[in-house]
């Protein structure tokens, strides 16, 4: 980490960060509002993250990153923008989806470009399987969107035929997002992007 990322995290975890520990957190206490609810599984260095909270001030983001040089770099950055709307774990994601937020409180979940983890002996490491899916679907409100990009074709064909399987998931076009490094990087090596969108159906509930 750099020294600037270190006094990121020292400086603004106290007001931008969450802990699973705390348990399910209130949503209109930890804003001051109630307002659309966009949670991003391993933001990385944050750069999209922020852009999105940045551009759309009328919504609320959660990040979620364990490694700490982003969330540093990411906490910079809203300290330099002096946005609001944003506020970051650096926990597992599954056990903050399990244990930190309520259910059918999400509007959209947004996972972009997860480890592929290519070797078929370690496809048991993807984090994107039917638990998975269950617990997402489970904190999404009515009609909200879970949308997933990957730049390996291979799991985003597993992906897509998990997804469909369900009768509680509509496929959808996916949203505009901003381009992240990992995407940059997958189309320098040839890599063809995939964005997959699906919509919560509302009779799910």
């Amino acid at each position: 980490m750099t020294p600037g990322q270190e006094r990121a995290i020292d400086s603004g975890w106290p007001d931008y960060g969450l802990d699973v520990a705390t348990g399910e957190i209130d949503l209109g206490i930890v804003f001051g509002r109630c307002a659309p609810l966009t949670l991003e599984i391993g933001f990385g260095m944050g750069e999209s993250l922020f852009q999105q909270a940045h551009e759309n001030p009328d919504r609320d983001f959660v990040g979620i990153e364990v490694h700490r040089p982003g969330v540093g770099h990411l906490l910079m950055r809203i300290h330099e923008a002096d946005i609001a709307n944003i506020r970051l774990y650096a926990e597992d994601s599954i056990d903050v989806l399990r244990n930190a937020i309520p259910e059918r409180s999400l509007d959209v979940v947004q996972l972009f470009f997860p480890d592929p983890w290519p070797k078929k002996r370690h496809h048991k490491r993807r984090i994107v399987n039917r638990d998975f899916v269950e617990l997402v679907s489970s904190r999404l409100v009515s009609r909200g969107i879970l949308h997933i990009a990957t730049d390996w074709e291979p799991y985003a064909a597993d992906i897509e035929i998990l997804l469909s399987s369900r009768e509680d998931l509509v496929q959808i076009e996916p949203p505009p997002r901003p381009r992240t490094k990992f995407e940059q990087r997958g189309e320098r090596l040839g890599h063809r992007i995939t964005d997959l969108a699906y919509r919560l159906a509302a009779e799910a509930h």
